[in-house]
């Protein structure tokens, strides 16, 4: 059974300034290794649509949203946070990034090919309800979320999150939500210094120290968040895939490799047959040394596979 890879040209037109890390490069490096790789031969490569404002209002507040299109500039670049820059195509760009998990959500729910991975920027899981932040215009995990729950009339879905960085804009659409289980592991303390005080009983956050390597995290994700999917019987589930955590880059501390991705997604393809008819739909956030973010995503899909 195959997987279909979404993306689209215009996620490369968020141009960024040559020394911010979330450059175009992320996803040339990714095609780059999935062809190297000869992934290619086993997945299905697909363009996603361009999401729309009715679909971002069912996550992200109208005020807010408007005003991203009213600023977005024409020319030069805007910045909606300290890390967070707009540029002439940043707003397509982040539309296509959006539209690329919508696609995902159709597909697998259709029932055409049961996983789907979307190789996307802007990322999206620091986006809030109505603000941006940490590289983040929209949350691009959080409206295909809504859009399953609102368009398929799902139930439960879950999100679950493994990028170095909490992922805190996530948390903050759906913190009032039992519709939805949220499972996320992220350094702490680190950016944005959010998650590990958080109480509820469908959030499950793992603060985790710096030096956290694979064998420390797979514990937690086994004893903690698998029971509690198990338990809870998502009809879909979503990952936020954020590869920062690998060894080899910088902008965290982590440990992880790239077998450590391969095992996670193979967990979540099996708790996936067990309830939801194979479904799953993951949405690349973090991951900035490129050699390290495309290996680490072939594995990833191969364990989906």
């Amino acid at each position: 059974m195959s997987i279909t890879v979404f993306s689209h040209p215009s996620c490369m037109q968020h141009q960024v300034t040559e020394i911010h890390p979330e450059e175009p490069a992320r996803l040339s490096a990714i095609n780059d290794q999935i062809i190297r790789s000869g992934l290619e031969l086993a997945i299905t490569q697909r363009d996603g649509q361009q999401a729309t404002k009715e679909h971002l209002y069912h996550a992200h507040d109208a005020n807010y949203v408007n005003d991203i299109f009213a600023r977005a500039p024409q020319e030069d670049h805007i910045w909606l946070d300290p890390d967070t820059l707009m540029t002439p195509g940043s707003l397509n760009a982040a539309l296509y990034a959006v539209g690329c998990g919508l696609s995902a959500v159709d597909e697998v729910m259709q029932g055409e090919n049961p996983r789907a991975f979307c190789a996307v920027r802007p990322p999206g899981h620091h986006a809030c309800y109505d603000k941006a932040m940490g590289f983040c215009i929209f949350n691009n995990i959080a409206v295909a979320a809504t859009h399953a729950l609102h368009a398929h009339q799902l139930e439960r879905v879950a999100i679950v999150d493994f990028d170095v960085h909490h992922g805190n804009g996530t948390e903050d659409i759906f913190t009032n939500d039992e519709r939805v289980l949220l499972c996320s592991s992220f350094q702490h303390p680190f950016y944005p210094d959010t998650g590990a005080d958080t109480i509820s009983p469908h959030i499950i956050n793992s603060p985790m120290p710096a030096g956290t390597g694979g064998s420390e995290w797979r514990t937690e994700v086994e004893s903690r968040w698998l029971p509690a999917l198990d338990h809870f019987e998502p009809q879909l589930i979503f990952v936020s895939a954020g590869f920062d955590g690998h060894a080899e880059d910088d902008m965290g501390n982590f440990n992880l490799r790239e077998e450590d991705y391969h095992w996670f997604a193979k967990q979540m393809k099996t708790l996936a047959e067990r309830h939801c008819d194979g479904r799953v739909v993951a949405m690349l956030e973090g991951g900035y040394d490129h050699s390290s973010l495309g290996r680490s995503v072939v594995a990833f899909i191969k364990g989906l596979i």
